[in-house]
């Protein structure tokens, strides 16, 4: 049986822009090439989800190192992508102030090769918030196939 999305994206518009990278950048420090989210694009907040996307480009830092003749977007830049995804998730939703780190990364696997150029739609999934930690649960998906999925703990710093 294929892997089953954590919800149902069927029916959502994913062009729809909730925040774009200005508004990210309000809540997240990343700056130049360590941003890995481009917009929100979706949130429920009874559900605690919300579906971001990085853009993957040919011209992006890692592309003529990572496999020359066949780039891969690393593994650990999807993953940073969804920690991104989770710390504007804690920071704007659940009302977190100040500095959010990453703390651990549970049950990770990479089921696909990402390469540019694609869009990589980030699904996040908020499993508990409390004592200073939040986890969710994220999967990445392109064109409608999971590319990765993991779960990943930040904590208050």
């Amino acid at each position: 049986m294929p892997p089953q999305f954590l919800f149902d994206i069927n029916g959502l518009d994913l062009n729809r822009i909730i925040h774009d990278q200005e508004e990210i950048r309000r809540y997240n420090p990343q700056r130049g090439h360590m941003e890995m989210l481009n917009a929100i694009v979706y949130v429920d907040e009874t559900h605690h989800r919300l579906i971001g996307y990085k853009d993957v480009r040919e011209d992006e830092f890692w592309v003529t190192g990572h496999i020359p003749g066949r780039p891969l977007l690393p593994g650990v830049l999807m993953v940073e992508a969804a920690a991104q995804l989770a710390s504007f998730y804690a920071l704007r939703y659940v009302g977190w102030k100040g500095f959010m780190g990453f703390s651990r990364i549970e049950q990770c696997r990479f089921r696909m090769q990402v390469a540019p150029p694609c869009r990589l739609y980030v699904l996040g999934e908020q499993v508990y918030s409390r004592h200073g930690h939040i986890c969710c649960r994220h999967q990445g998906v392109i064109n409608g196939n999971l590319a990765f999925e993991s779960t990943i703990v930040g904590a208050k710093l």
